[in-house]
């Protein structure tokens, strides 16, 4: 039997329509296609044209900052204290060497590397880019260089650069007032100008380094440079040349101040002088002193934990923020107070027992002298140092007198030196105890404070600048230790003109007179409490010796004459002010020997030498 079999008969011209249709959509598509790519090309090529070639070429430029050269300080004559001196540096490229490790190993049997160094090599490590230098080790020698250069060849990655290094030539001359620079640190990094700063290593820590960082860093310098893909630079375009700092001249005189460091000897202690004509610091000494240089490129944990934790303290700037009772330096102004007060006159005087008591108590307050002075005026009260004259004197003035009349000389107020960091002192009275302390004042402090012990404190600048003012007769300028500055470029020295700060007037002249005649006689008279400085001296010196105690002594006990026998520790400070010539002063100077023991036999000749090498040019 036979199958039925159903033919299939196809529709062409559906078939035909359906495909034309198809090829439409995706003719259609096509187009809107290309016409969004042609849309987005005009955008690109036409109207952001200028926002992606700018784009572009920051990927191809580099804005590189140039970092100025320092500017130089010199003293007064033109000594050099602190310059910038060509200096060798190691660096490694990471990204050049292919066993670090290894590298260092090599390094450490040509040359001497520290673990300091290698460990402030992998700190930098993480702030840089593997193709920039990190430095290793700064201030190669000739013979360090030498050995490294034979040898690069099998290093790879390690290069020996040259740049300017800060360098003071001096060494430790004067190194509390010059300051040092070292390496920014991320705190400064933060608070610093970037665009300024932006190449710059160093900065100034303290002293004149650091309080004029404005006037020695100079204007940073810029350069256009091509680079790679990778960042590197592969050419200049367009380079504007930094600024160089300017230079200062400083008011210290270099001679003087190493005289002055000498005669410390073994002591510790600080000194400073001052022109009281204009402010000038002649000499800022503050003893022990230390070599600013081991600063620059930053010092090894063993060395600064030395200077750091030494009881003799090194880094400690007692000239500028060293605190010390004045003692007896601050008679001369008790006096000319109560010849103000009117409380005193020239010719009144008192008998001194070698004691003093308040009515209605039995406390002895000891004078120095176990069996007193005898009749005593104010000028034999100066001249041999008598205690119980200004026990007497300041129980007559009382504190709110004393206070007000030591304010008006600066004392407990910063002078407004140009270097940062100075302590304000210390003037007691009644509000302040009371704020402080929550008590009343007692009418023993009072005394104490007429011979320049309890609660009263001098910086040794302070005491300076007072000293400078009483020998002007109240005419007081603003210490000073920058003399002028020579801007880059320029041979002419721009000196820093002084003008009178403050002065200081009293209702009868002839008061100064009388306080000065009797310093000088601290000198030259025979009983003189200085009368050991004046042999075969050329000028006349106004002067008084101070001892600051250190330790108390029991209302029942006796004073040990013999320093020998007593700790150092626990000897009094000695101390002396002065100025000279006494008539018409050139130089004023205070000293402070930390335990020295009496002011006329250790503080005295420090300044001798001082005012002998300033005014008679003695080395």
């Amino acid at each position: 039997m036979a199958r039925d079999q159903s033919l299939t008969i196809k529709d062409h011209l559906r078939e035909t329509l359906l495909f034309q249709r198809r090829i439409l959509v995706s003719a259609i598509l096509g187009c809107i296609l290309l016409a969004g790519l042609i849309g987005r090309l005009f955008w690109l090529q036409v109207i952001s044209h200028d926002h992606y070639t700018a784009l572009s070429e920051d990927n191809r430029v580099s804005i590189v900052p140039i970092a100025p050269t320092r500017g130089l300080i010199y003293d007064r004559n033109g000594v050099l204290l602190a310059q910038n001196v060509p200096s060798r540096t190691l660096e490694l490229v990471p990204e050049h060497i292919p066993d670090l490790n290894a590298t260092l190993k090599q390094l450490q049997s040509l040359i001497n590397i520290t673990d300091d160094e290698i460990s402030r090599f992998n700190d930098l490590r993480k702030k840089k880019r593997r193709f920039e230098g990190i430095p290793l080790r700064f201030r190669l020698s000739d013979s360090e260089a030498a050995r490294i250069a034979v040898h690069l060849d099998q290093l790879p990655g390690v290069e020996i650069t040259a740049e300017l290094m800060r360098h003071y030539p001096q060494g430790k001359l004067a190194s509390h007032a010059i300051g040092y620079v070292a390496r920014i640190n991320e705190e400064e990094l933060s608070s610093l100008d970037a665009s300024r700063y932006a190449a710059t290593k160093y900065i100034g820590k303290v002293g004149v380094e650091r309080s004029y960082e404005d006037e020695l860093h100079g204007e940073v310098g810029y350069q256009r440079v091509e680079t790679n893909a990778a960042g590197r630079i592969v050419d200049v375009l367009e380079r504007t040349l930094p600024i160089p700092g300017k230079n200062l001249y400083l008011t210290l005189d270099a001679r003087v101040q190493m005289v002055a460091e000498q005669a410390f000897g073994d002591n510790n202690g600080a000194l400073v002088a001052i022109n009281p004509d204009n402010g000038e610091v002649i000499a800022f000494v503050s003893m022990p002193t230390y070599d600013p240089n081991l600063f620059v490129t930053g010092i090894d944990t063993k060395t600064y934990d030395a200077l750091n934790k030494s009881s003799d303290r090194p880094l400690f700037n007692r000239a500028l923020q060293g605190q010390y009772p004045p003692g007896s330096t601050i008679k001369p102004f008790i006096g000319l107070a109560g010849l103000e007060n009117k409380v005193i006159s020239p010719d009144s005087s008192l008998y001194c027992p070698g004691y003093y008591q308040l009515k209605g108590d039995d406390h002895k307050y000891r004078d120095w002298k176990k069996g007193g002075h005898g009749e005593t005026n104010l000028t034999k009260a100066i001249v041999e140092s008598c205690d119980v004259y200004f026990y007497d004197l300041a129980q007559t003035l009382k504190i709110d007198r004393i206070e007000d009349f030591l304010g008006r000389f600066g004392v407990g107020h910063p002078t407004g030196i140009d270097i940062r960091g100075e302590e304000n002192g210390l003037l007691p009275g009644k509000d302040w105890k009371r704020r402080t302390h929550h008590l009343p004042w007692f009418p023993g402090e009072t005394l104490i404070t007429g011979i320049g012990q309890g609660f009263t404190l001098v910086t040794p600048l302070q005491l300076a600048e007072m000293t400078a003012e009483l020998g002007t007769r109240g005419i007081r300028y603003r210490p000073h230790i920058v003399r002028g500055i020579v801007e880059p470029g320029d041979d002419k020295l721009v000196v820093h003109e002084a003008a009178p700060q403050r002065v200081t007037k009293m209702d009868d002249p002839q008061n100064w007179q009388t306080v000065i005649n009797a310093m000088t006689q601290v000198v030259s008279g025979i009983h003189g409490t200085a009368r050991s400085i004046s042999r075969d001296l050329k000028y006349k010196i106004a002067g008084k010796t101070g001892t600051a105690q250190v330790y108390g002594i029991k209302q029942d006990e006796e004073g040990e004459d013999d320093l020998t026998k007593i700790p150092k520790k626990l000897r009094d400070h000695a101390l002396f002010i002065a100025f000279a010539p006494a008539d018409a002063p050139k130089i004023a100077v205070a000293v402070v020997v930390e335990h020295g023991g009496h002011g006329g036999s250790i503080a005295a000749p420090i300044a001798r030498k001082v005012m002998d090498a300033y005014l008679l040019g003695d080395k």
